[in-house]
């Protein structure tokens, strides 16, 4: 994909677990308060993610992982994501979003829907992949338009990543 992916739209509706007026059934709340990122200060919520970066003004990271199978995974979370200076970096510049496909955990019923519609949409390769992008939602179609800023993957320290991914942001 090239730079001038900004420019590209893509619609995706993320309707499971949602009732006709766009709330979360008490159940599928409640399976989502249970269920945390592997690593701390990430969000496993598109919807909360979108909150966040809409009153911050900072786009979405996302991290799409195997976190319990995929071995450059861990070595990404090992090298780059438990650092200090990465937390520091992220609480800064960026929302966290880990969307995981783990093979030992189960998620629950809306989480793995909404992992497998942006895996889908953000045409995922293989783990790990970290997309950061902008979204806007339309309201009444419950749909994100996403503006993509860059792609990236396994990188052996802090400063590679956060450099990489700075420069993103910056386009």
């Amino acid at each position: 994909m090239n730079k001038f992916l900004s420019a590209l739209f893509l619609l995706l509706t993320l309707s499971s677990g949602m009732t006709a007026q766009g709330q979360q059934t008490q159940e599928t709340a409640v399976q989502t308060l249970e269920y945390k990122a592997e690593n701390p200060g990430w969000l496993v919520n598109l919807e909360e993610a979108f909150a966040i970066s809409k009153s911050t003004g900072k786009p979405i990271m996302a991290n799409f992982t195997g976190s319990d199978w995929c071995i450059w995974c861990k070595r990404l979370t090992a090298d780059v994501f438990s650092k200090p200076e990465f937390q520091s970096w992220a609480k800064e510049n960026v929302v966290l979003l880990e969307v995981d496909f783990p093979r030992m955990k189960k998620l629950p019923d809306n989480i793995m829907a909404q992992n497998a519609s942006l895996k889908n949409a953000f045409e995922i390769p293989g783990f790990p992949t970290v997309w950061v992008f902008n979204l806007n939602k339309d309201e009444k179609l419950n749909q994100f338009s996403v503006e993509l800023l860059g792609r990236t993957g396994y990188t052996k320290n802090v400063a590679e990543f956060t450099d990489g991914v700075t420069q993103m942001i910056k386009k």
